[in-house]
């Protein structure tokens, strides 16, 4: 059996990785301490390769509705083999892999692994966008999207004239911006993204407060009994000790969908 993990980098995706370590799933070799299977280089080079074949309309408007039947590049399928070589390699009974950049690539690898164990991980997007992460600026894998700058002064101009002439509180105002962007775009991409037939959502929220309930779905799912592992509660809401901006109205779709509460 074959699994992947996808989901926006710091949405916890590392502790299903070493959860399923920890069952006995060989998830690739090596692995950083992220449970991501390493070198990046091969799957990021597969976003540069995929991005192209997604237009950009200006402002949050990504058009998917082509890449589901684009022809896949020989190349980008090269690269995506290169970068499985350890899992594939592997006589273990149960394999799979996890790194964040995977969900930037996903109709196309849906298309390449149409019966593996898809397992969408989530996290509330005001806790998301509090850490740096290498999908924080889409231009790095090819994928154009507004300037935050601007994109701010035009649609939040409350935020930048709350921020002041604080260079500090306008820079963390950007990047959180442009963190929620990288979001919204990959829960954008997820849902145009035609679903396999072994696809399982999961919060992280729900991974924390609820282990066991959330374990023994995943049980169903997958087949085997999973490790219970360490998990901290004061990585729920995290965003209620945060200063500055931590939400962003176009984020509303997709907190809804997951049942997180929308701020006033």
């Amino acid at each position: 059996m074959l699994v992947t993990v996808i989901g926006r980098g710091h949405s916890g995706t590392r502790a299903m990785s070493h959860t399923l370590s920890a069952s006995g799933v060989f998830m690739g070799a090596p692995l950083n301490v992220s449970g991501d299977l390493l070198p990046p280089e091969d799957m990021y080079e597969a976003c540069r390769v995929f991005a192209p074949h997604v237009p950009w309309h200006g402002g949050l408007d990504w058009d998917f509705s082509t890449v589901a039947q684009h022809t896949i590049p020989a190349k980008f399928k090269a690269l995506i083999r290169s970068y499985l070589r350890s899992v594939q390699r592997s006589r273990a009974k149960h394999k799979g892999w996890k790194i964040p950049e995977t969900t930037l690539v996903l109709p196309w690898l849906v298309r390449m692994f149409p019966d593996i164990k898809y397992i969408y991980w989530v996290r509330n997007p005001r806790d998301n966008i509090l850490a740096r992460h290498i999908t924080d600026d889409l231009t790095d894998f090819g994928i154009r999207y507004p300037d935050v700058t601007a994109f701010a002064q035009e649609r939040y101009p409350h935020l930048v004239q709350a921020a002041g002439a604080d260079e500090a509180r306008l820079a963390e105002l950007y990047l959180r911006l442009q963190r929620a962007i990288s979001w919204q775009y990959q829960y954008e991409i997820v849902k145009a993204t035609p679903k396999p037939q072994n696809w399982i959502v999961v919060r992280f929220e729900d991974f924390v407060r609820q282990q066991d309930a959330t374990l023994q779905r995943l049980e169903a799912y997958l087949g085997f009994p999973l490790a219970r592992i360490i998990v901290r509660p004061e990585a729920v809401g995290r965003y209620d000790g945060a200063e500055g901006a931590s939400y962003f109205d176009f984020l509303d779709e997709g907190m809804a969908e997951f049942d997180y509460p929308i701020p006033h």
